[in-house]
Order: C-alpha cells, then sequence, then structure tokens
C-alpha cells in the first residue's frame, strides 16, 4: 500500500496547494469559480472527448458493469436513506445524505488520477460510472425533493433535469467522441494536439480547484459528516465489490476500476445542489471535507487492493 500511497500523494498534495492558496486568500472564491468553469467545460471536456473518440462504445459498454454499479450504489443509496429516516429528519435532507453516501468524485478526481494510476484503459469504465452517477443519481435528488416540495412528479421536472444533462459538458463530450469514434474518422493531428494541449490541464486544474473550493468548507455537524465519509469511502466500493465480484459476471480489470471509482470522496456539486434547493448545505460541505482528507489513506488502500 505504500507504494500506491506515494503515487497519490502528488494528486492530494495539489488538492492540499489549492487548499492553502483558497484559506490564505490568496486565491478567492471568484478566481475558484471561474477555474471551476474552466475545468468543467474546457479543459476535463477536451480530455473525455479525446478518449472517447479513441475507445470504441462496443468496448466500454456492458451491461453486467452497469447494473453491477447501479445495484450496489442503490443499496448504499437506500441504506443512508433508511438511516436518515429513522433519525426522522425531512425528505429532502434524507436525499442529500444519500447522495453524499454515494455520489464521488468522478469527474474532476477520479478520471485524471485513476487514468494515470490504473492507465489509460480505465478510462472507460469510469466514464461509464460517471454516466450512471450523472444519469441516474445525478436526476434522483432533483426528481426528490421537487416532487416533495410540489407535492407530485410534474412533467417540467423532467424536462428540467432532462435538460440539465443534455446541458452538462461531461455527457456531451462522451456522447460526441463517442460518435466520432463511430464515424471511424482519424483525428486529424492538429486537432489531436490541440486536445491534448487543453486536456492536459484538466489535472492539475481540476485538483487544485478542488483544494480551493475545500478551502470555505465549513466542519459542522461532524458526527453525520462522519457516517456519511464512512458510507461513501467505506460501504459504497464495498457494496459494488459485492455486485461485481460475486453476482454479476464484471471483468476482473474493469471491477477494480469500479470499486476504485466508487471509493471516491464525496463530490462537490452534492454542496452546489444542497445550496441551491437550501437543504443541509453544511452537512453536505462537512461531508466533502471529512471525506476528501481521509480518502488519501481510504482511495489508497482499495487501489493497493485491487492491483495487489
Amino acid at each position: 500500500m505504500i507504494d500506491v500511497l506515494l503515487q497519490t500523494l502528488p494528486f492530494f498534495a495539489l488538492i492540499g496547494l489549492g487548499f492553502g492558496a483558497g484559506r490564505t486568500g490568496f486565491f478567492p472564491p471568484e478566481a475558484t469559480a471561474w477555474l471551476t468553469r474552466f475545468v468543467f467545460y474546457f479543459a476535463l471536456s477536451a480530455m473525455l472527448f479525446r478518449f472517447a473518440a479513441n475507445l470504441r462504445l462496443s468496448e466500454v459498454l456492458s451491461w453486467p458493469f452497469i447494473w453491477a454499479y447501479l445495484i450496489g450504489t442503490m443499496a448504499v443509496y437506500l441504506l443512508a436513506t433508511g438511516v436518515a429516516l429513522i433519525r426522522r429528519i425531512g425528505v429532502e435532507e434524507a436525499a442529500v445524505e444519500a447522495q453524499c453516501a454515494v455520489v464521488g468524485n468522478v469527474g474532476f478526481l477520479g478520471i485524471p488520477m485513476l487514468a494515470m494510476l490504473m492507465g489509460e484503459t480505465a478510462v472507460g469504465p469510469v466514464m461509464m460510472v460517471l454516466a450512471v452517477d450523472l444519469i441516474v443519481f445525478g436526476s434522483l435528488i432533483v426528481i426528490i425533493i421537487s416532487a416533495k416540495r410540489d407535492g407530485r412528479l410534474s412533467p417540467g421536472v423532467l424536462i428540467s433535469v432532462g435538460r440539465g444533462l443534455l446541458g452538462n459538458p461531461m455527457i456531451v463530450s462522451i456522447v460526441l467522441g463517442f460518435a466520432w469514434s463511430a464515424s471511424r474518422l482519424p483525428i486529424p493531428a492538429p486537432m489531436n494536439d490541440f486536445l491534448g494541449i487543453l486536456g492536459a490541464a484538466a489535472t492539475p486544474g481540476a485538483l487544485f480547484a478542488i483544494g480551493a473550493s475545500l478551502a470555505d468548507k465549513s466542519a459542522e455537524r461532524m458526527a453525520v459528516a462522519g457516517w456519511l465519509s464512512m458510507a461513501k469511502l467505506v460501504l459504497h466500493p464495498a457494496a459494488v465489490a459485492g455486485t461485481a465480484l460475486l453476482v454479476f459476471p464484471v471483468a476482473p480489470y474493469s471491477a477494480t476500476v469500479m470499486i476504485a471509482a466508487a471509493a471516491l470522496p464525496v463530490a462537490g456539486n452534492v454542496f452546489i445542489l444542497a445550496q441551491h434547493y437550501g437543504v443541509a448545505p453544511h452537512r453536505a460541505s462537512a461531508a466533502i471535507l471529512l471525506s476528501t482528507v481521509a480518502s488519501i489513506l481510504t482511495v489508497s488502500a482499495v487501489i493497493a487492493w485491487g492491483t495487489r
């Protein structure tokens, strides 16, 4: 595990650098917002498009893989929801806590880190995990909160969710990349170089932005944050390991990548959604902060176990 920990340390050191820059005020929240926007819409999109354009969808799309990840993740989602309801908090807060328990930082942290640590062949499985997170669980929290507030599930909510998915640059870049791949056209050298240069900014930019965004996160409600961090860092990878290794015929390498992706800390967009709806933003903030710090050890342990 020590070897893997040393390999992951540079990634977390970049997060730490961003955190220090944000905490001292050298990199203010406005700068973090613009850096995040650049990474999200340009650098990470270029990286995803380039990866997808060099893959065949038939090589990546695996229904056993999708079902294994979806069912394992849903089990933890329902567990977190049940624990929240037993504590007698509202349905909306339960939806936010369940989101914290299963939605990891796959886009900004997982894709660049796992591609470098586990090889570029890891990108295909990671993109499948990202797609399930965005399409299923990213939509679920919006649907639950909107339905609870309106008292019913209106067509307008579903239309809004659909528009959000179609406007998400990560989904758009993956779809366009696979469409280019299906055309069997080679990527012209200047275009490939352009995408390579722009995509190379995704890893340092994303990691620095994660750290800078953590600088203004609070550490309130640590008991709940501890439970949600354990659910995300331990129970989530354990659940998908069970479904991928024992229930569905998932290839060993793809299962290892799936488990590593499930072990990633809570995604920053959970806080954005919680803040947008005014539902438990401090709780989500604390879970993101605590899980990111703890993941320095837990992610390394999971990758070391999977690649032993």
